[in-house]
């Protein structure tokens, strides 16, 4: 069946393109075969350009009944005639009903329904169509977007609507009409209410009108990843995904924003030409560094292996503000510059790439907090802001006027280097794709003023979460001046599409390498088990309300981590909840290490003071002896606390290890993870840490820290030591 599934596009997809040819059709004088549709009334014109058209028509009794309710059905047969949707065939009929209650292939408007349903305009509800029932004025605004492939549309600036009695799941769709200018219910949109036939054609109409202009201006297709750190499990599923938005927008730029490296064991064995191999098949159009394409550097003391990574990539590298002149590896790649004719293997500061008759810039930006945070060695990092600076003069000089900046320098989590400094600071950049702080934004951030709060042309900021969770991808509309009028945007769950077959057998002989990794041994050896307990009906000990050996050790090696990058660390925490499972007496094998530390969290450290560690303190024990899975571990100091007591006031005393108490004023510098150090598990005060810009991803990975903490020991013999004690 050919029933249009591409509802990502903003307009000039299969279906809208099809509707907007609505709005031109000249109103006849076929008016009179209405008895109860009178020249002039409100909604005459829409009703004779539909019937016009052949996408709707009246009654036997020759009226249109413009006034009466529109039912489900109906509105399906109006999608089906306005975009020519194929009819299905039986078998595709009786598998695409099969999911109704209600409705049959001997139903008369089956195959109109088959079809809406196929192309993801309707769904049902609780197993029914209920194609007779009356559609609302909110059900409305959801289908009716979704057939017009306006579904994700988004203006730059937003028109106010009351949308407090409309339903959560509505929101959006009704928030868009108000945007396109179709209604002017903006106090009260009467929700609930049922749409007339004579309503719904006025605003079908309009929309086709608005579809067909909108597909007048330039638009931008992108997909987008970042920070996948060599999570490539799910790669054949990313081919997925990148083939599926490229059946419907063939000309998309496909970019990363950088961190491909560091983070499972593909990359231990591979260093990143496993990654490379999956890059190479979804033919990227370009990437720009991340902190960690710089971590060779301190495992082999070179970049030898990042040049390896960028010899053999089908795409070219940007990077507009990493100095690799000095690096014997990496400068005689480096070609620098802007052009429009890149080599792959080669680095520039960035590129030319035209798309649909019209020249894109695109650079690339990396946090000059690489220099702490990983190994660059003799790379070294300009100032972001003065080189995005350069670039847009640069591009603007060539007389370009859509301009991308791949981004490696977080969204917010750093106050003095991040993407919303930049979007403020440098006015030009049209779309920023950022990475490096592993936020997921599911709509994009637009900028329109500038750091002083003067308004400037729009500015997009996009981030795709980690670990190759999601494609991110966007529509960017343009008028014809080069300035941003429109987007739509989606993240595309990657863990939801099916895997790729010439992809997965791309990715078969590095996963088999690596399922043998996951029995090797590391060459540490537990000296007794290390259970990760939970309530039960022989013990209340759970990893989840008490100190555990294990937790112990895992602390101890994040502080000992910590410490070699900033020696003020003086505490460790670690969530309960992320810790897994247990390790075995004997031999520590990968697989072990791995299972214990599964999410593939990053080691941070946060600048917090004795009162707000308190706070948090006082949230780690709330509910204990329930089991939480907040609770926190510690290295490097003493808890008591007394669970007898209400929850906010436990806890009794926190001393540093040396015996010296945590005093309420003073800062100190402790690690954890990302997951916990911006809030997770319910900890405000840490979030607030964050939002502060007192948080430092080190970028380390959980599960490589251990792992690297249990071989410098050898023989792992970690005790519970009374860190944490329950006075009650």
């Amino acid at each position: 069946m050919s029933t249009s599934k591409g509802l990502r596009k903003l307009a000039g997809g299969s279906l809208a393109a099809a509707a907007a040819s609505l709005a031109f059709v000249p109103v006849v004088s076929a008016a009179e075969n209405y008895s109860d549709v009178e020249e002039g009334e409100s909604h005459y014109e829409a009703i004779m350009a539909l019937t016009e058209a052949g996408v709707v028509r009246g009654y036997e009794d020759n009226t249109f009944g413009q006034w009466q309710s529109i039912t489900r059905q109906q509105v399906a047969a109006i999608f089906y005639n306005a975009f020519d949707m194929a009819e299905p065939s039986e078998d595709e009929l009786a598998a695409i009903l099969e999911k109704y209650d209600d409705v049959d292939a001997d139903h008369y408007y089956a195959k109109q329904i088959a079809a809406v349903t196929e192309a993801g305009i309707f769904t049902g509800s609780d197993g029914s169509f209920n194609p007779g029932k009356n559609i609302t004025r909110e059900q409305v605004a959801s289908v009716i977007l979704l057939a017009q492939n306006l579904a994700n549309y988004q203006v730059i600036d937003e028109e106010t609507i009351n949308l407090d009695n409309v339903a959560e799941s509505h929101k959006k769709r009704v928030q868009i009409l108000a945007d396109l200018g179709v209604t002017n219910q903006t106090d009260d949109y009467r929700p609930a209410e049922d749409i007339s036939r004579g309503a719904f054609a006025t605003l079908f109409h309009k929309l086709s009108g608005i579809a067909n202009e909108l597909g007048e201006n330039y638009e931008l297709d992108l997909m987008h990843t970042s920070d996948t750190h060599a999570h490539v499990d799910n790669g054949a599923k990313r081919v997925t995904a990148v083939k599926n938005f490229r059946e419907e927008n063939p000309n998309a730029l496909l970019l990363d924003s950088g961190d491909v490296f560091s983070g499972t064991l593909y990359f231990n064995e591979f260093s990143g030409q496993a990654d490379l191999a999956m890059m190479n098949l979804m033919e990227y159009d370009a990437m720009t560094f991340g902190n960690h394409e710089f971590d060779l550097g301190g495992q082999d003391g070179s970049h030898e292996g990042l040049a390896e990574f960028i010899k053999a990539a089908e795409f070219p590298i940007v990077s507009s503000n990493v100095d690799v002149s000095a690096d014997e590896h990496l400068s005689p790649l480096d070609v620098g510059g802007v052009t429009a004719e890149p080599e792959d293997g080669s680095i520039y500061d960035g590129i030319v790439k035209t798309v649909d008759g019209e020249q894109v810039g695109i650079f690339g930006l990396t946090t000059e907090e690489t220099a702490d945070i990983s190994s660059p060695l003799d790379v070294t990092f300009e100032d972001y802001v003065d080189s995005a600076e350069k670039m847009v003069d640069e591009f603007e000089a060539q007389g370009i006027d859509k301009i991308v900046a791949l981004t490696h320098i977080g969204y917010n989590d750093n106050p003095e280097i991040n993407d919303i400094n930049l979007a403020k600071a440098v006015d030009g950049i049209d779309v920023i794709l950022g990475g490096h702080s592993h936020t997921e934004l599911t709509t994009p951030d637009t900028i329109t003023v500038d750091a002083s709060g003067e308004e400037k042309a729009p500015t997009l900021i996009n981030h795709t979460f980690q670990y190759s969770n999601f494609l991110g991808t966007m529509d960017v509309k343009f008028d014809e001046n080069g300035r941003i009028i429109g987007h739509a945007s989606e993240l595309v769950d990657i863990n939801e599409q099916e895997a790729d077959p010439e992809a997965a057998e791309v990715l078969k002989p590095y996963k088999d390498k690596i399922d043998e990794t996951m029995t090797r041994e590391t060459g540490a050896e537990a000296m007794h088990p290390f259970p990760n307990p939970r309530v039960s009906d022989d013990s209340d000990v759970s990893v989840r309300n008490s100190e555990t050996a294990l937790g112990n050790l895992i602390t101890d090696g994040m502080l000992e981590k910590a410490k070699e990058y900033n020696e003020d660390t003086v505490i460790a925490l670690q969530n309960g909840g992320g810790i897994r499972t247990n390790i075995d007496e004997g031999p520590i094998t990968y697989g072990e290490i791995m299972e214990v530390l599964p999410f593939g969290n990053t080691l941070a450290t946060m600048e917090i003071t004795g009162a707000e560690l308190e706070q948090a303190f006082e949230h780690s024990v709330a509910q204990a002896p329930r089991e939480f899975g907040g609770f926190l571990h510690v290295s490097g100091m003493n808890l008591e606390y007394d669970s007898s007591q209400p929850a906010g006031e436990r806890v009794v005393s926190m001393k540093l290890e040396d015996g010296t108490e945590i005093e309420a004023d003073t800062t100190y510098t402790v690690a954890t993870n990302m997951f916990t150090a911006t809030g997770g598990d319910g900890y405000d005060v840490f979030n607030k840490v964050y939002e502060d810009g007192r948080v430092q991803d080190l970028g380390l990975s959980d599960w490589e820290n251990l792992k690297e903490h249990v071989v410098n020991m050898g023989e792992v013999d970690t005790q519970t030591e009374d860190r944490i004690t329950d006075i009650q």
